[in-house]
Formats: structure tokens, sequence, C-alpha cells
């Protein structure tokens, strides 16, 4: 048994060691150069979700980043009201983005994936196409979607061309951290609200 783990290992390092003259094919992996974190505080998230309490829904951007030029990241936060009755059917998907949701209050039901009913592009120079979701669709109901009960500490990632919409919100309201990633940059980096 040792010599034949003293052959494999013989083998092993034969095949990685350059025959001379031969050039080596594979190049150690480059490293990316590094960047500047951004640091934001719950206070001011708790401060932006008190800016429109009376609003049903209040979707704001806290930052919009760009990550060494090659992509952006927007971080916002969303409160929603607790829905009373049957909520009127509004789905969306945003063609380019990817939305990561974490739940930091309340509870309520996610509908993803499935069909938007009649379907329609959101205004390309509206300020939520512009500054927090890029080129979407806006919708009614969701056919064939599948409903989860999310709350705290959960997180949901909604790729791009997914339909989403609440079709409840249980709780006095639901509130949630949202992070966009924008491989294509079409919002706006360096965003910082006033």
């Amino acid at each position: 048994m040792p010599k034949l783990m003293l052959s494999i290992f013989a083998i092993s390092f034969a095949l990685s060691v350059p025959i001379a003259g031969q050039a080596q094919t594979q190049t150690p992996a480059a490293r990316l150069p590094g960047g500047t974190a951004t640091y934001v505080a719950n206070a001011e998230v708790q401060a932006t979700v008190r800016k429109t309490p009376s609003l049903a829904v209040s979707d704001q951007a806290i930052r919009i980043v760009s990550i060494n030029g090659e992509y952006n990241v927007a971080l916002g936060v969303v409160h929603r009201a607790r829905t009373v009755g049957q909520p009127t059917p509004n789905g969306i998907e945003h063609s380019q983005i990817t939305e990561i949701y974490h739940v930091i209050e309340g509870s309520g039901t996610l509908v993803t994936g499935g069909t938007l009913e009649n379907p329609r592009p959101a205004l390309p120079d509206s300020p939520t196409v512009a500054l927090l979701n890029g080129p979407s669709t806006n919708g009614g109901a969701i056919r064939n979607g599948v409903s989860r009960r999310i709350g705290p500490g959960d997180v949901v990632i909604i790729p791009p061309n997914t339909p989403h919409w609440f079709s409840e919100v249980a709780s006095d309201q639901i509130v949630y951290l949202i992070l966009r990633v924008d491989p294509h940059k079409v919002l706006p980096a360096g965003y910082v609200p006033n």
C-alpha cells in the first residue's frame, strides 16, 4: 500500500510540474481590486422607514453603490401597511434587476413566479423605473405563482423577469430591507438621498 501511495504522489507531482521549455497553461487567479465599504447604520434605515408612515406602500432608496465599476448594488427599505379586504392584484417584474428582500418586521404573503395578467411596460421616465427597479412590467394578478408566508429574518431572492407581489400583509405592517443587484448599471450609481 505505501508503494501505491508513493506512486500516486509521484505521478501527481510529475503532472503538476511543467516540462522544461513548456509554458505553464494555468495562470494564478487575478486578484480583483478592493473597494470602499459602504456602511449604513440601523438608525438611517429606521429614519427612512419613518419618513412616510402614512403611505400604504413606501419604497425608499438609501444608497446606490457602484462595485468597482462592474455593477451596481442598491439598498433600500420598503414599508407596506396591513391589507384590508381583498387587495387589488398588482404584480410586477423587473427585466434587469435581481431583488433580495430581508424581512425585519411584520409578516405577509408574497407571490412569486408564474405569469402576470394584463402586462404593460412601466413608464420609462417614472421615478420608480429610473431610481428603484430599472425597466419593469406592471400587471394584475399572477397566474400559477407560488405563495409563501414570510416574516422577520426571512430572505427572498427574486431574479429578473420573475413576477411578484404581496397578496396579503397580515400584521400592522411589513418592513424589509431590499437589495437590488444591477449588473447592467441601469440605476444611478452614487445616489444618496438628501
